[in-house]
């Protein structure tokens, strides 16, 4: 049996103001081709379908397009995709059960049960799915665990890691408790783990607060077999050889442009577990360039070096450009020049950054406390400003609130 492990699509990115549709829909068709020539028989999606809660009608019809034509090809296919944090839970399980006669299993949201007694208990049955063989016997368990929402599984922030662990360790233990001797178990999340190195700049924090990331340990007891992980971009193991990030499968930013983009397939032997795992790259479709820091004069030579796009009369094929200008001074005209430079390229210039002689002590300190204060996000403003006014930052209720108050709204925009 052969199990395909993504996750990470985000579908209907905007980059810099421009859709990405073209690649999206290029690593869709390759993807297909794969799971149709490598004869896989469940194809697992962790998390981040989308890149937002609401996305395009034209990002939408990519999934859809993509579930009925594969569904089409592979018959006995079954796929299991839950939601991520940049995914609309209620939007991504609207659809189910029309997708559940196409093999589809789509996890939005945990819901919950009251017990006889009252009490109230996740729905875990739901979240088990049998994943079959070519020959429709149950050969492995997807344990699905659709992304948390603080709002959904605790009262405060700061109890989300605990909360949060206890509710995938008791999906694991339900599947543990059903699974039948030689039968896979595969838990599917979308989270930080705890040791997993994160993107510079294209991923948004999970939970406010910085309490976000959890612990394997507290998460997926020793009988789970593989972890199909989405949310961090850089395709990575985490700990042990079986815990795994599948990343994205091309680069969300051009800090990712130098990642391995992939999808991992897992290969089910007779009874023997845990399973083998191969890694198959992504083509890229669509080059991410970064030129410089150079001087201006330099830049008419270095453009000579920039890959020529696979269909030159698609400007949707065309490479993505960032530009650094080495500057002694401000020049007004310095998008012009530039443009001028790529007048005749094939190429999306993107952003076009100036950067200044490094012995400048004030306009370096500038520059530093322009990052600072980007990068410390709507909290830690808040406590520099608190700091700042009153000699001292906020006692930790005030930042409890400030926390809860802000992945409220973040709840809300998600919604």
């Amino acid at each position: 049996m052969r199990i395909l492990h993504t996750a990470d699509w985000h579908l209907g990115q905007q980059f810099h103001g421009h859709d990405r549709l073209y690649e999206q829909q290029r690593f869709l068709d390759w993807l297909r081709t794969l799971i149709v020539a490598r004869k896989i028989d469940a194809l697992l999606i962790a998390g981040d379908i989308f890149d937002v809660a609401s996305p395009s009608i034209r990002a939408q019809r990519l999934l859809y397009d993509f579930i009925v034509e594969l569904h089409h090809q592979c018959p006995a296919l079954t796929i299991v995709m839950i939601a991520g944090n940049h995914d609309s839970g209620a939007r991504i399980e609207l659809p189910a059960p029309l997708m559940q006669s196409l093999r589809t299993h789509a996890f939005g949201r945990l819901h919950w049960c009251s017990t006889a007694t009252g009490e109230r208990q996740p729905n875990l049955d739901d979240l088990c799915v049998p994943l079959t063989d070519a020959n429709g016997a149950v050969r492995a368990w997807c344990l699905a665990m659709p992304f948390l929402r603080p709002s959904e599984v605790c009262q405060h922030p700061l109890d989300y890691a605990e909360r949060a662990s206890a509710l995938h360790h008791q999906l694991c233990e339900h599947g543990i408790a059903q699974r039948q001797p030689g039968q896979a178990l595969i838990a599917m999340a979308h989270l930080h783990l705890q040791g997993g190195k994160v993107s510079e700049d294209s991923e948004r924090p999970i939970v406010v607060g910085g309490e976000e990331a959890l612990s394997s340990s507290a998460l997926f007891p020793a009988a789970i077999d593989y972890v199909a992980l989405g949310h961090l971009h850089r395709a990575q193991q985490v700990g042990a050889a079986h815990i795994r990030y599948a990343g994205s499968p091309y680069p969300l930013d051009f800090s990712e442009r130098h990642y391995h983009h992939q999808v991992i397939e897992l290969t089910l032997q007779d009874d023997l577990l845990p399973p083998e795992l191969y890694v198959h790259e992504v083509p890229l479709s669509v080059p991410m360039v970064i030129v410089g820091p150079i001087a201006l004069e330099e830049l008419p030579a270095a453009l000579n070096d920039l890959p020529e796009p696979e269909a030159p009369d698609r400007r949707d094929t065309w490479p993505w450009l960032q530009i650094r200008v080495r500057l002694e001074a401000p020049r007004p005209d310095l998008r012009h020049h530039v443009e001028q430079c790529l007048s005749d390229l094939k190429v999306r210039l993107v952003a076009l950054t100036a950067h200044y002689p490094s012995d400048d002590d004030d306009q370096q300190q500038a520059l530093q406390a322009e990052q600072q204060l980007a990068e410390m996000g709507p909290e830690g403003l808040f406590i520099h400003h608190w700091q700042q006014r009153y000699g001292q930052p906020p006692d930790e209720q005030v930042q409890q609130d400030v926390a809860w108050l802000i992945q409220h709204v973040h709840d809300e925009e998600d919604a």
